[in-house]
């Protein structure tokens, strides 16, 4: 029982390692582990991807890139062209920051505009995360960026970048997936770092986890005693 509830969480972890000073040699150990454990991918700095794609090659695991990271601060232009190199590099999935100042002034059309820009630049074979950095919204303001990506094309929306205030919450992921159905993915990222906290988010309603305890959520998994009381992996999701 629980090497299978490992392999299910393997499918839906992605693997992160997003430090400033994270070198060479990390990324390559990064994609070897991932490999050995089967996660889903991993989720590097831009300039990491190409090293990442070149180790992870006949692999299954996917290569995500974190674009306007962590501030989302970046200039569209900038966004775009990051966005547009990071593929060109190798990377098979984009995780973006959206323009949180704009939201926070209540300028939805700029986040949409911004955001819009990616998905368009990178094409219909890139899925598109739009991170909201929930831990600095109010309510209205996660459902509204949670739309607006909708509205844009973006394939998931990832609760944070772990870089803000505060990370994943069951709570937030239970109002994002209320908010957006079936018709878009939710990846809960930021501060994941147990086997019961990444089921529970789950059940929440959460497709993928983002941690950069991926490797260690799944050891402990592994040898937690009461497995058959954990909840179960969620059916599919929103998004390939």
């Amino acid at each position: 029982m629980a090497v299978e509830v490992a392999e299910g969480l393997a499918g839906r972890l992605e693997q992160a390692l997003l430090r400033a000073d994270a070198t060479a040699h990390e990324v390559e150990q990064l994609c070897r582990q991932a490999a050995q454990w089967g996660v889903r991918g991993v989720c590097v700095l831009p300039v990491h991807v190409a090293r990442a794609r070149r180790c992870l090659e006949g692999s299954p695991v996917r290569v995500v890139a974190a674009v306007g990271f962590p501030l989302g601060a970046s200039s569209t232009l900038v966004k775009v062209v990051e966005a547009v190199q990071c593929v060109g590099a190798g990377a098979h999935e984009v995780d973006v920051v959206i323009a949180l100042w704009a939201l926070k002034a209540g300028q939805l059309d700029e986040v949409e505009r911004d955001l819009q820009a990616v998905v368009r630049a990178v094409g219909p074979q890139v899925p598109v995360k739009a991170i909201l950095e929930t831990p600095y919204l109010s309510g209205p303001e996660k459902a509204a960026a949670a739309l607006a990506a909708r509205a844009c094309g973006a394939r998931y929306v990832k609760t944070s970048t772990g870089f803000g205030p505060g990370g994943a919450t069951v709570e937030d992921v239970r109002l994002l997936r209320e908010v957006l159905g079936d018709q878009v993915g939710v990846k809960a990222s930021g501060g994941v770092r147990r086997a019961r906290q990444a089921l529970e988010l789950l059940r929440a309603g959460a497709d993928l986890i983002g941690t950069s305890h991926g490797f260690a959520i799944l050891q402990e998994l592994q040898g937690l005693p009461a497995l058959p009381e954990l909840p179960e992996l969620p059916e599919g999701g929103a998004a390939p």
